[in-house]
């Protein structure tokens, strides 16, 4: 009922518990808190908050347009209502490094698990989208370096993004990985990898957990959690997926209001008001206190 009953500090400490275990985490991405109740209910171990979705959410394309208010406010709102631990998306940090420091404590607060920053110039593009450029060395590390001194609970997950493959290839990846890692980073997300044998080499080259991108109509392929665990990367987000999956049911819906005046022939593929309420824990806010809530969950119409 209500929120996650699971501080964020021992999420934080589950996190880092499971990471350290070698298993592999998927973290589908959640569009919503709803999505998140989802997530968890479905067995997955951890929740992700794209950059991407968020601003999507909001209209907008992703290309650094969103706010550190913004994304902390919906972040938050997202991490509170499940048990499991939530990674953000944090764009290149909302600025300079003494902005990248405020970002930390900010999403700290706001009960996050963890987060990423990526070596992208500001405003940045999509990670599959051509045209990216990156920052050079000491900007990429000063950014980390900031994220690390600023945070407070050690157990905050401090992961980079390096986005330089798609512009100077695998090799150039490695040797940022590496520098990353040294700065402090807890772990590497190399973005747009083309091969299985690309995730294999960054996987190689640095001591720290690894994850790996399978956003669909990118540069990846859609690699299956089997493959990835095979090659020890530790963390599979799916950043999109979940919206895209919703936004395509909804349009096929409207579509089909529109050209039959009624959604009596969608309703088979509706999630269900008794479903809908199981998630939103109906029972539970009756069970509180049944003086107040005094509403009858026995004939919803399942």
């Amino acid at each position: 009922m209500l929120h996650s009953k699971v501080a964020p500090a021992a999420k934080r400490e589950a996190f880092r518990a499971r990471l350290a275990s070698g298993e592999l985490i998927r973290m589908p991405g959640a569009f919503n808190p709803l999505s998140a109740r989802l997530i968890e209910d479905k067995g997955f171990e951890g929740v992700y908050i794209s950059g991407a979705v968020l601003s999507a959410d909001l209209g907008l394309p992703d290309i650094g347009l969103t706010t550190l208010t913004e994304v902390a406010q919906r972040a938050g709102q997202i991490a509170r209502v499940t048990d499991l631990p939530a990674l953000v998306d944090a764009d290149t940090g909302f600025g300079e490094p003494m902005n990248v420091a405020r970002s930390v404590q900010i999403l700290e607060d706001a009960g996050l698990a963890g987060m990423h920053l990526e070596d992208q110039v500001n405003p940045k593009r999509c990670g599959h989208l051509d045209g990216k450029q990156v920052v050079d060395d000491d900007t990429a590390l000063k950014r980390i370096r900031a994220a690390v001194e600023a945070r407070r609970d050690p157990n905050f997950l401090i992961m980079a993004r390096t986005d330089i493959r798609g512009i100077e290839g695998l090799s150039a990846a490695v040797d940022r990985a590496k520098m990353l890692v040294d700065a402090g980073a807890d772990a590497i997300f190399p973005e747009a990898m083309a091969s299985l044998e690309e995730f294999a080499a960054v996987r190689a080259a640095v001591d720290v957990p690894v994850l790996a991108n399978m956003t669909e109509f990118g540069k990846s392929e859609l690699f299956t959690t089997r493959q990835l665990a095979a090659l020890g990367i530790n963390i599979v987000i799916f950043p999109v997926s979940l919206l895209r999956l919703a936004m395509g049911a909804a349009e096929r819906g409207l579509d089909a209001l529109a050209a039959e005046g009624t959604l009596a022939g969608e309703v088979p593929t509706m999630q269900t008001r008794a479903r809908l309420y199981e998630l939103v824990d109906y029972a539970g806010y009756s069970d509180f206190d049944a003086g107040i809530y005094t509403f009858d969950l026995r004939d919803n119409r399942a």
